[in-house]
């Protein structure tokens, strides 16, 4: 379909370099050589042909190719590097933060590592296969046919809720040299007074805790308890920053005192953010760009659209069907932001019977029979289990969401345990919208095209999508031709008073009565979808603080 290439306020000043920030903010170290930059690219078995510009991919205008290939192309990568001189510590490792979906690399013809899945960063080894001028080689391979791959809201054929397919690399490729004997990774379990930080592998050493002082790290492990502890929360997103030292590494972190549980409040099941009620007033958030797709032209997109969606009033983003790079959840930690983060689908998905017939009311179904295929399940669990295993120290993420409108949905009951027994601090939303089971931490619900009418009962009561109203600014319009929206207002005005009689009327009463959380659809207008409070280029704000921020208050008002 025909559409006008729209550009945000960051890709049209972008020159040199993209993408230079430290990759992975909750685990730094003084080594870091970023691979952002032009790449040779093919997608042929012929020479390499063409540029691509990395981190983007090749489907989008900043990667400076622009097309879809076909499925399962081959998708070909080629640069040289030099390691600056005692850069080398000991070992060096080639990270590669997402590649869509099938990733084989090689170091100076020398096979360094494979990798499945999409959304979740790889870590290759490549000390062996170096030289003293090098060559990187990847090759990528996507193929939307093959539905064990999650793929989140890709299609062939883009339209209404469905958006242009992503393949190949769309994060950040950088090298970093480590000691022998270096930390792995980190986990950071918080509660309101102490925080207990673990390190793998279990090394002895201490902590440094910024005006906090030393701490033992023995056998890997370390509880700090700050004097006069201060609580991280959407007002007050109070980070403490703290070096690791063992005996060959070090490396810079941060964590944050907070906690989310749920506690009955005046006969009402509410979720409560550091032990008080709290509303959840909150946004879907897809994670789209006109001119990067799944990467912005640069990290101050995500600043900008956190800070403009605070400065309306709201606290929450639900990632939506997509897991972002860690730079966005560092900017959520550090502004005040939370998110329910979604995982990301796989698996079939069906109109009629995980869109038309819940949205007419058919929302019960026996998921135990639903997506069989052993593979498919197998591919779901173990990409949940890395989302929480790359995500679960960002502090800013309260709330995780298993299936979305029952897309790829099976044995709901058995995998909300699978996730409890990796993450027993956050809140679980086994089924958001419909098709519920019996084991979910909330009674989540999708409300469109109708009066929002629920009913708090032994669950905190969630309203995990609404709203989408549409309206299009014009000369700010991916497709000027279609509209696709919950609702359509031909002006700005018509546009505002829909929103806030929207609450007004039905959220605020509703938030009185149970409600503990709303996630209007959405932060941003995505492709053909024009239900955003901001354009798709972010160059249009659809609404004002002036009418949005008394919305927030109120709510936070019926908690008390």
């Amino acid at each position: 379909m025909e559409h006008t290439q729209l550009y945000t306020p960051q890709a049209e000043t972008l020159s040199g370099t993209p993408w230079q920030a430290y990759p992975r903010p909750q685990l730094r170290r003084d080594s870091f050589l970023g691979l952002n930059g032009l790449w040779d690219f093919a997608a042929c078995k012929g020479g390499y042909d063409r540029q691509i510009l990395v981190p983007f991919c090749p489907e989008s205008a900043l990667s400076g190719i622009n097309e879809h290939f076909h499925e399962n192309a081959a998708l070909r990568y080629r640069r040289s590097f030099t390691l600056p001189e005692g850069f080398n510590k000991g070992r060096v490792l080639l990270h590669i933060g997402a590649a869509d979906q099938h990733l084989t690399c090689h170091v100076n013809g020398k096979l360094v590592g494979k990798h499945s899945g999409g959304y979740e960063a790889m870590t290759f080894d490549i000390t062996d296969a170096l030289q003293e001028t090098n060559e990187i080689r990847i090759l990528c391979r996507d193929d939307l046919r093959d539905q064990t791959q999650p793929y989140g809201k890709q299609t062939m054929k883009r339209g209404g809720m469905w958006y242009t397919p992503v393949s190949g690399i769309w994060q950040t490729v950088w090298l970093e040299s480590v000691p022998e004997e270096y930390i792995k990774s980190l986990r950071i379990d918080p509660k309101l007074d102490s925080v207990t930080i673990t390190i793998d592998p279990p090394l002895d050493g201490k902590i440094t805790v910024l005006t906090q002082g030393e701490y033992p790290l023995i056998q890997g492990k370390a509880t700090i308890t700050p004097d006069d502890p201060r609580h991280w929360s959407p007002e007050d997103p109070f980070l403490y920053d703290f070096t690791i030292e063992t005996r060959q590494d070090r490396v810079d972190s941060y964590f944050a005192l907070r906690t989310i549980e749920t506690k009955e409040v005046d006969g009402y099941q509410r979720l409560c953010l550091n032990g008080e009620p709290y509303f959840f007033h909150g946004l879907l958030d897809q994670g789209y760009w006109p001119d990067g797709l799944f990467t912005p032209a640069s990290p101050e997109c995500y600043v900008n659209d956190i800070l403009a969606m605070k400065r309306l009033g709201f606290n929450t983003l639900r990632k939506h069907i997509k897991v972002e790079p860690e730079e966005f959840y560092y900017q959520c930690d550090r502004l005040g932001m939370i998110v329910f983060q979604d995982m990301v689908n796989n698996g079939d998905y069906s109109f009629l019977r995980d869109t038309a017939l819940p949205t007419l009311g058919a929302q019960t179904l026996d998921d135990e029979k639903l997506h069989p295929d052993p593979a498919t399940r197998h591919i779901f669990l173990t990409s949940m289990e890395a989302t929480v295993a790359q995500l679960r120290n960002h502090p800013c993420i309260l709330y995780w969401t298993i299936f979305n409108e029952g897309w790829g949905q099976f044995c709901a009951d058995s995998v909300y345990h699978h996730l409890r027994s990796l993450d027993s601090s956050r809140i679980i939303d086994t089924t958001s919208g419909w098709f519920r089971r019996k084991e979910s931490d909330v009674d989540s619900r999708h409300v469109y095209f109708k009066p929002i009418a629920l009913t708090a009962g032994d669950k905190p009561l969630v309203l995990s999508e609404f709203g989408g109203y549409s309206y299009k600014p014009k000369d700010h319009v991916f497709n000027t031709e279609k509209t696709y929206g919950y609702g359509k207002y031909e002006t700005p005005a018509a546009f505002a008073a829909a929103v806030e009689d929207l609450y007004y009327q039905q959220v605020i009463p509703a938030a009185k009565q149970g409600l503990c959380a709303a996630i209007y659809t959405q932060v941003s207008d995505v492709e053909d979808e024009t239900n955003g409070l901001l354009s798709y280029d972010r160059k249009v704000e659809k609404l004002t603080p002036e009418r949005m921020v008394p919305i927030a208050q109120a709510l936070q008002n019926a908690m008390k």
